[in-house]
């Protein structure tokens, strides 16, 4: 059984717990980091539209792609520490929903967290990539909260026109 724990920076500690606690020992683990193109491709286009014409050297971009694969490999090796197991490291980039939904492919669970509103139960603690990968993922997803789950009382009211 392969195993996929999608680690990103807010949350990435209760999805390795997790794992810890669910995955079967036998189990291959891939720790997975996936960034964006976002960041350096507003940078870069910032710079190429207002700033940087003539002087490629400067482009702040570069730094920001620099920066981003220095912080995925810090967080891949904190994450493999904590798990205490062999496990594969794989690091992505592109659009992230897409590209977790990708490395899920033959997997036999995927282990990611919730990452929007964690103060109330109910859709809204998902932002649009977990949305996304959970919608889409071609295998079983285990969903975990990133600290205690709110209470019973966080969840929204009925409808008004429901029983």
């Amino acid at each position: 059984m392969r195993v996929i724990a999608w680690l990103t920076e807010g949350t990435w500690p209760a999805c390795v717990d997790a794992v810890r606690a669910h995955a079967p020992r036998a189990a291959e683990v891939v720790l997975l980091h996936v960034s964006g193109p976002d960041v350096p491709g507003l940078a870069h286009g910032a710079f190429a539209g207002l700033l940087g014409r003539g002087h490629p050297e400067r482009d702040p971009g570069d730094l920001l792609e620099a920066l981003g694969g220095t912080s995925a490999a810090r967080l891949l090796d904190a994450a493999a520490e904590r798990l205490g197991r062999p496990c594969v490291r794989e690091e992505r980039s592109g659009r992230v929903e897409r590209e977790v939904v990708a490395a899920a492919e033959g997997a036999g669970l995927l282990v990611l967290a919730r990452d929007g509103d964690r103060s109330r139960l109910g859709p809204r603690s998902l932002g649009p990539a977990v949305r996304f990968a959970v919608d889409h993922a071609p295998c079983p997803v285990l969903l975990v909260w990133p600290e205690p789950a709110p209470g019973l009382a966080t969840i929204p009211p009925a409808p008004p026109h429901r029983p």
